[in-house]
């Protein structure tokens, strides 16, 4: 099992979010709630698709942190 990191962006009226170690798996929705749950479905049709087609799943290679300004 691999963790991607997931960005969550709040995008005007609504929410949008992406996986940068998989491009193309991207939502949005009206809540953070529900793009959660929508690039949580985006995920598993990407990586099935990848699977079937016999393209690799690359691991997992971004990472995040917090920066406190002044």
């Amino acid at each position: 099992m691999s963790k991607y990191l997931v960005v969550i962006e709040r995008a005007g009226a609504n929410y949008s979010a992406y996986i940068p170690d998989l491009p193309g798996v991207v939502a949005a929705a009206d809540s953070p709630e529900e793009v959660r749950d929508l690039l949580k479905e985006a995920l598993a049709m990407h990586l099935e698709g990848m699977r079937e087609d016999g393209v690799p799943v690359p691991e997992p290679t971004t990472d995040a942190d917090w920066m406190e300004t002044a």
